[in-house]
């Protein structure tokens, strides 16, 4: 817990608690279904949960606020964020079945009353929503066309609607065709721990 609470030491007992929860809960589950790289696993709560929770630095959103994160998996980002946003709505929607399974698994046992999932294709998801939130799924041109139908007009927060995915390495050719209203923000910018040197938040209102 020592990353988490390092950059957000204004977590309640419960949020902690819950936290506590994530990192007891997600090796359990790794040793049954690969949800994380088993070289990986080590590292859950700065390569994955602390990275998740990027998104709560670049954005606080509002209570209300509705969430889709494609290709959801085990729950990455959703999961953490649901933790820090009690008040919004996060919907998992994965083609892979048995990652789902450990992300609503996770998600009861550590008592969110915030998180749903739906196994199957993004096309097959109905309603709106305010941010679709990916991480590292695919690229931007592919994913774009698969969510933009599913993004609500009217906004909320602080930022518009729009898509919020979290990348690494170099993006330059694939946000190109985007350069007029994207927003690329260094994840450095707000985590000092090295994994975070080459980690981007990208922003595109829809």
């Amino acid at each position: 817990m020592q990353a988490i609470t390092k950059y957000f030491p204004e977590l309640s007992d419960e949020q902690r608690r819950q936290f506590e929860g994530l990192l007891t809960l997600y090796p359990e589950w790794n040793e049954k279904i690969n949800v994380i790289s088993r070289r990986d696993i080590d590292n859950l709560e700065v390569n994955h949960i602390l990275h998740s929770l990027s998104i709560a630095r670049y954005i606080n959103f509002t209570a209300g606020t509705r969430v889709l994160d494609f290709g959801a998996g085990g729950g990455f980002p959703s999961v953490p964020l649901a933790v820090m946003f009690p008040q919004v709505h996060f919907h998992l929607i994965d083609r892979i079945g048995k990652k789902l399974r450990v992300a609503m698994d996770v998600a009861s046992q550590v008592g969110l009353t915030n998180v749903s999932v739906q196994h199957g294709d993004v096309k097959e998801v109905k309603g709106k929503f305010d941010f679709v939130v990916s991480r590292a799924v695919m690229p931007l041109a592919e994913t774009v066309p698969l969510v933009r139908r599913l993004v609500s007009k009217e906004f909320n927060n602080s930022l518009p609607n729009g898509l919020i995915c979290l990348k690494g390495g170099d993006l330059k050719d694939e946000i190109a065709p985007y350069r007029k209203s994207i927003l690329v923000d260094d994840i450095s910018n707000y985590f000092d721990e090295e994994f975070f040197s080459t980690k981007k938040i990208i922003y595109l209102p829809l």
